[in-house]
């Protein structure tokens, strides 16, 4: 079955003193979830936003927040972020020992439950969880930092992650240098949610943001066709 195509901007390539307005600015131009990309300083070699950024912008939109958890631990902070809005809390495989009990932890707490892979990893990690999660997150950038150039090798893990998948109900997310040029790529090897970052937020306008986000979309949906 193919999967409806979602894009979800990244927060991190937004104006971070208007996070409210931009929320709202990417609603308004047609995103399906809004990407809000979470970073200890630790797992990841930079610091962005917390629990708190969640619960601030959330008034701003109904649609998915989709959290990104690139900290480890990440078991302390889940309930923080599924009290302050969090729709989609998405862990890292590779951030702790008992990755089973984070994705049961999730769900526990009525919220839809991703795992993500960074790009060295082997999606063999997965085997064990399928029938516990909603989403795989593909790395196609290293963790850290926006407006990373996508690899290569993202689109064939792509390939393989859906094939594991089979008929399961779970989504693919690919994250990094999502581009016009790249969505086509890894939409055809199966994946069908989006995260852009600064391809849609350099364009610095509702307009703007509307324009990309409708021309990623559809270089997505003609290569699922």
């Amino acid at each position: 079955m193919v999967r409806p195509i979602k894009i979800a901007p990244s927060i991190l390539a937004s104006d971070f003193a208007r996070f409210g307005q931009e929320v709202k600015a990417i609603d308004e131009a047609g995103c399906d979830w809004v990407h809000v990309d979470v970073m200890d300083g630790h797992f990841v070699p930079n610091i962005t936003f917390g629990p708190e950024v969640v619960r601030a912008i959330r008034p701003y939109t109904q649609k998915t927040i989709d959290t990104h958890l690139m900290i480890s631990p990440a078991d302390p902070y889940l309930e923080a972020f599924a009290e302050a809005g969090a729709d989609m809390i998405t862990v890292h495989a590779e951030a702790g020992p008992h990755l089973d009990r984070s994705l049961q932890a999730i769900r526990a707490m009525g919220k839809k439950a991703g795992v993500s892979i960074n790009p060295a990893t082997h999606e063999s990690v997965l085997d064990y969880v399928l029938d516990k999660i909603d989403m795989v997150l593909i790395m196609s950038v290293n963790p850290g930092f926006g407006g990373q150039s996508f690899i290569p090798s993202t689109i064939e893990k792509t390939r393989r992650v859906r094939a594991m998948i089979g008929d399961r109900d779970i989504d693919i997310q690919i994250d990094g240098g999502v581009t016009t040029e790249t969505a086509p790529l890894v939409a055809a090897a199966g994946a069908n949610v989006l995260v852009a970052g600064s391809a849609i937020f350099k364009t610095g306008s509702v307009e703007g943001y509307r324009d990309m986000i409708a021309r990623i979309r559809d270089a997505a949906e003609k290569a699922q066709a």
